[in-house]
């Protein structure tokens, strides 16, 4: 239907919000919707004197910014799919995923174009500066003289301006290609999920229908908009209902982001479970262990003076004008998402990957279930492949409006994923309630097998000790039939301890020894070693592990 559709979504937010601010770079220049619609038709112009058709690919490459969302919005309203590349990627990844989406016009920041070789983009016919849409490359002559002309092309096309009265999109096709998003996961394959207009536009639908946002309300955009995660709900759900969306620009440190919260205060916060586990661990959690502190959450009457000083100072972090945290990507501490629940912070988890643009489970901070990840939304259907789904862990399979078209140019990759019935086998283990509600108890491809043939997942003893202090990070691998922990420590912490070396080590030791007297024996860790670097993530934050399993310890 036209009103569910990605592109009618886009105009009619326009349309409607025409002088009401869209989109800023923080401490940054902003556009509002009409300023936004009117750099969207002169992109329409360059692709279009440029050449490109529908159903061509453009990638973009750069860190989130108010042209990164305008470029975007331009190019998948004009019927060509956009391939968003993470920022981080080295250039010989970014060659790679270039070359392989077909891709014929890039949009790219400058400072990563100083490090791309356009020999190894054979098919890029154009380029252009994200910084100003500045012509950087081209191979025909067309391209550049349409980037020389634009500005006259645009007066000639709408000689009295552009007004909401005449801006229009054009029509496309739910089941047509918008996205192609590359992401390596935690298998070490780049694979192009391919994500139709329909299965963004269901996404934006849901968000619309179930979370807290209005016309009028700010958003900070921190998570990368190269992700689907972030691009969804941080982007494109909150333009298509009229918010101010503010790009966070620069890398997210707990520091950072909590100094534009406190600025912005925004209405509604999406993050991952690595952010809010370093913001309690760095503001909460030292708080609570002092003595006095630990001595009154035992006694009942003055326990809750307590749970309401850490909420004030929660909601103050973030903010004190939000309706919910929505925590995504990987799963939150067990410590942290019991106390969050005991003293009532508005903060639900949900479940969601690449492959579904990116939303399969969600439930409001009201409705959620403590060990949850949301319910499953509409449009989509789960199971769990097991005997029995309410007590027998087994691999979640889904399908349903948002799933991916498949993986581009990978036939082999997509049969494997999706099965002869249409169901994506998602790799994550999990149960299922009598109301839908899933409940992840690992990933295959992580789980570790037992001597006696038990299921190890690793992710609950990384919990157990990510909540240590000094412990930066960790994980856990198995060698020799042995479970080995490597922990990257809190530089930070050993700093301002003055911890040397050997302090640490002493007291890492003291962490395995009591992690396992609450673990049962074929889950115990035989030794913790000290990794000297942070663990290579996904996009989601998740530790790439296959990069780790033949480690010498």
């Amino acid at each position: 239907m036209k009103n569910e559709n990605l592109v009618a979504y886009f105009e009619t937010s326009i349309k409607k919000h025409w002088d009401l601010p869209a989109l800023s770079d923080y401490k940054g220049d902003g556009l509002t919707y009409g300023e936004v619609a009117r750099k969207i038709k002169k992109i329409h112009i360059l692709l279009e004197k440029g050449g490109i058709k529908k159903g061509d690919k453009i990638a973009l490459m750069g860190k989130n910014s108010v042209n990164w969302g305008v470029t975007f919005i331009a190019v998948v309203s004009y019927g060509a799919v956009i391939v968003p590349i993470l920022p981080e990627f080295k250039p010989k990844d970014a060659h790679h995923i270039i070359t392989h989406s077909d891709s014929r016009f890039l949009f790219v920041a400058e400072f990563i174009w100083n490090n791309l070789d356009i020999e190894k983009m054979k098919l890029i016919e154009g380029a252009f500066l994200l910084e100003n849409f500045s012509l950087a490359h081209a191979r025909k002559k067309s391209i550049e003289k349409a980037a020389l002309s634009l500005e006259d092309l645009c007066v000639e096309l709408y000689p009295k301006g552009l007004n909401p009265e005449i801006f229009n999109l054009p029509e496309i096709d739910l089941d047509e290609l918008a996205d192609i998003n590359y992401t390596s996961g935690t298998t070490g394959f780049s694979k192009g999920v391919m994500l139709s207009h329909k299965s963004l536009s269901s996404n934006i639908k849901f968000a619309q229908d179930n979370m807290p946002l209005k016309g009028g309300d700010s958003i900070v955009s921190f998570l990368p908009l190269a992700h689907a995660y972030g691009l969804a709900f941080e982007f494109l759900f909150p333009f298509t209902i009229g918010c101010h969306v503010i790009f966070l620009t620069k890398t997210p440190s707990p520091q950072i982001i909590t100094q534009a919260f406190k600025e912005i205060r925004p209405r509604l916060i999406l993050s991952v479970p690595l952010v809010i586990e370093k913001i309690f661990k760095k503001r909460i959690k030292p708080q609570i262990e002092k003595p006095v502190v630990s001595f009154m959450l035992k006694i009942p009457l003055l326990n809750k003076l307590v749970h309401k000083k850490i909420l004030d100072g929660l909601n103050t972090g973030f903010g004190g004008n939000f309706t919910e945290v929505v925590i995504g990507g990987a799963a939150l501490n067990e410590e942290i998402e019991k106390l969050f629940k005991k003293i009532g912070f508005p903060f639900t988890i949900g479940y969601g990957m690449t492959e579904c643009g990116p939303l399969i489970a969600y439930a409001s901070w009201d409705k959620m279930r403590l060990g949850g990840c949301g319910k499953i939304v509409d449009g989509m259907q789960v199971k769990i492949d097991s005997s029995d789904p309410y007590r027998e862990v087994g691999e979640i399979l889904i399908k349903g409006d948002h799933l991916m078209l498949g993986y581009y140019k990978n036939p082999e990759a997509t049969k494997e994923a999706i099965d002869e019935e249409g169901w994506l086998h998602t790799g994550d283990l999990g149960l299922i309630d009598s109301d839908n509600f899933i409940y992840i108890k690992g990933r295959s491809k992580n789980m570790l097998l037992g001597a006696s043939g038990q299921n190890i997942y690793p992710e609950e003893i990384e919990s157990m000790l990510n909540n240590r202090a000094f412990v930066g990070e960790s994980l856990v691998i198995e060698k020799s039939g042995k479970l080995i922990a490597l922990v990257y420590p809190d530089p930070d912490l050993m700093k301002l301890m003055k911890l040397d070396d050997q302090g640490l080590e002493k007291i890492l030791e003291k962490y395995r020894k009591q992690t396992n007297e609450n673990l049962p024996a074929y889950m115990q860790v035989s030794r913790i070693v000290v990794h000297s670097d942070e663990f290579e993530k996904t996009p989601k934050q998740s530790v790439k592990r296959f990069l780790y399993e033949d480690v010498e310890v």
